[in-house]
């Protein structure tokens, strides 16, 4: 909302949004404006002093607000409030980036720890003790196929071999990044090399060429050569136990230490977000909560009460705005109440003029139909009692006089039911729309005899109407088809169908049909296709139908697909029981 703010009267505590200087945005206790001598050119205003609060007793006490209070009052009053935002957000960021920067260190800390433990310590100890296996394995074999001399008993020899290449390079890959390790392990292994050039081999080449066991003392070296094995092995397994216990340890102060980082970032968190509460709530909720107060009054209906903006300049740009809205309210009430007057003045005419009009019709239905039945009666007399005695003149003469005072009738009674159409509203009920036509039908029984016309009817529904209404509608619709008929006798065909929260009904007929730029003339009163000699009638029928319709909620069309006859779509609002149950 833009435009000058109106003046302010003193005292009412209205102030302008003009810009402060940064640290001098204190709240000012309204009041009546005092002449203040001038400052010399450049010299900054001092700033007015503030009213100390008083106690329960009513005396003022010494001392101002806590730090935290005059910090955001400063920062409430200087700033905008989207500076304000834009500093939280800042603080918020800064935190975060911190906080994910020093979680990250420990939490990728902890991650490597526990990386060194369970992806390279803990398996290599289990290849470790493979290999041992495997080792034993060969040792197994050697002496089952030494003393039974049975080559069925290398079978263990062979495997240890396979099952120790296999580890050791499963060994050599984990233990890539450790060199003493892996020099251990190659001590091990070149160890075993020795047993099997030394002991295993010979002896295995001995028993298969003589049969007979190798000497005593190659049993002895061999032994001597396997615990040396088992020594290296021994080292290497307590070395990789000693770096699982160091990586363990590791693992455990990288926790603690992740612990103790989210605790401080956790605190940290809490205390910003309680400062930045308490800013928020100091320099925009409790502003912005008396601004809701003066203008909950407003809306209330005191438009009178004037709106006390503070807080952030944003916020005092809203509380002017509620100020000018509120006098634009009071000019709109008083424009909105003169054109109540007029509109209920308007009303009064029109409730005389529909008095007026039922007088009228009253008129038209008694008083002006009782001459005009006495001359039809009159010109009827004469035409029965001397027709024939006069000339032929006389006689045609007197058919005008008895066929204009007949059409006169029509032409009234017609405008009478098309004007209470809607006008003098009865109860709605449910009717049944097959009970309606049939009695319309019986109404015309006279000329369906006459024209041997035949109908066929669908299944029809029960709609929210008055009867008399959709009465008169179905029979102006069954009387336009008997009127406008062609050679052959008229039949009448009509369904209907469900349509969303409608039913559309089909009205056709094998008649001389209508061309389709009269499809909207046809719908207006008065208006005639035929003259009157080749087809009687007053021109209201499809009119009064189109009222009707309209006045239970739907409409009506002719179909100009049509070529043969013609047919007419109409549609009434469903019952409201029918579209719960088709849902």
């Amino acid at each position: 909302m833009t435009g000058t703010p109106p003046e302010a009267a003193p005292g009412q505590g209205t102030e302008l949004p003009a810009p402060e200087p940064e640290g001098q945005g204190q709240p000012v206790d309204p009041g009546p404006a005092v002449a203040a001598p001038a400052a010399p050119p450049g010299a900054r205003r001092p700033p007015r002093p503030r009213r100390q609060p008083a106690g329960p007793d009513g005396a003022v006490r010494n001392g101002g607000p806590s730090l935290a209070s005059a910090a955001a009052a400063r920062f409430a009053g200087g700033w905008p409030f989207g500076r304000v935002i834009g500093i939280g957000l800042l603080i918020v960021a800064l935190f975060s980036l911190l906080a994910i920067g020093v979680g990250g260190a420990a939490l990728a800390d902890q991650a490597s720890a526990r990386d060194r433990v369970v992806n390279t310590l803990d398996p290599a100890a289990y290849h470790a003790s493979q290999l041992q296996v495997q080792l034993l394995n060969q040792e197994t074999g050697v002496r089952g196929y030494e003393l039974s001399g049975q080559p069925g008993f290398l079978a263990p020899y062979r495997e240890g071999l396979a099952g120790q290449r296999y580890e050791a390079g499963k060994l050599r890959q984990l233990l890539g990044g450790m060199p003493g390790t892996v020099a251990e392990l190659n001590q091990v292994l070149q160890r075993v090399k020795i047993w099997q050039n030394s002991y295993a081999e010979p002896t295995i080449n001995h028993m298969s060429a003589t049969g007979r066991p190798a000497p005593g003392g190659a049993v002895g070296e061999g032994k001597a050569d396997f615990d040396q094995i088992r020594a290296a092995l021994a080292v290497l397994q307590a070395n990789l136990a000693t770096q699982r216990k160091q990586a363990v340890d590791s693992l455990h102060g990288s926790a603690s230490l992740l612990d103790a980082t989210l605790v401080v970032i956790a605190c940290a968190l809490l205390a910003t977000v309680l400062v930045l509460a308490f800013g928020l709530w100091r320099s925009a909720i409790l502003p912005l909560s008396r601004l809701a107060a003066d203008a909950r009054l407003v809306a209330e209906g005191d438009f009178g009460h004037q709106v006390e903006p503070g807080g952030p300049r944003e916020m005092r740009a809203v509380g002017m705005d509620v100020n000018r809205m509120r006098e634009r309210i009071l000019a709109e009430l008083s424009a909105l109440r003169a054109a109540h007057a007029s509109l209920e003045t308007r009303t009064e005419d029109l409730q005389r003029s529909n008095s007026e009009l039922e007088q009228f019709a009253y008129v038209a239905s008694h008083d002006l139909q009782e001459p005009l039945r006495k001359v039809a009666s009159f010109c009827q007399l004469l035409q029965r009692r001397y027709a024939g005695r006069l000339d032929a003149k006389a006689d045609e003469y007197i058919e005008h006089a008895v066929d204009g005072a007949k059409r006169m009738q029509a032409l009234i009674n017609d405008l009478l039911a098309f004007s209470r159409v809607g006008r003098t509203a009865q109860h709605r009920e449910p009717v049944s729309c097959a009970v309606l036509l049939a009695q319309a039908w019986a109404n015309l029984a006279a000329d369906v005899r006459r024209t041997h016309a035949t109908i066929e009817v669908g299944e029809l529904p029960v709609v929210l109407g008055e009867a008399s209404l959709l009465t008169a509608a179905f029979q102006n619709l069954v009387n336009n088809t008997l009127k406008f008929h062609g050679d052959e006798p008229p039949r009448v065909t009509v369904t209907a169908r469900r349509d969303g929260e409608f039913w559309l009904f089909s009205f056709s007929d094998n008649g001389i049909g209508i061309e389709p730029e009269y499809a909207e003339r046809i719908f207006v009163i008065f208006q005639r296709l035929h003259d009157r000699a080749t087809y009687p009638g007053t021109g209201i029928g499809l009119a009064m139908v189109r009222k009707i319709v309209e006045y239970h909620g739907g409409r009506i069309w002719l179909d100009t697909a049509v070529t043969a006859g013609s047919r007419f779509w109409f549609t009434l609002p469903a019952l409201p029981e029918d579209e719960n149950a088709d849902g």
